[in-house]
């Protein structure tokens, strides 16, 4: 019975290091802006059926 304890214990400070990390990740890391082109070919813009 100790190992299981020993186990769900390691999983647990397991999940929480990954919380941890996902939470710094998305707390601290800034996402840049940029302008993003996509060129689209006239065919697709005149073709109405």
């Amino acid at each position: 019975m100790p190992s299981l304890f020993r186990f769900l214990i390691f999983l647990a400070v397991l999940g929480g290091l990954a919380y941890g990390g996902m939470f710094a990740l998305a707390t601290f890391v800034e996402p840049n802006d940029r302008e993003m082109r996509v060129k689209i070919p006239s065919k697709k813009l005149n073709d109405r059926d």
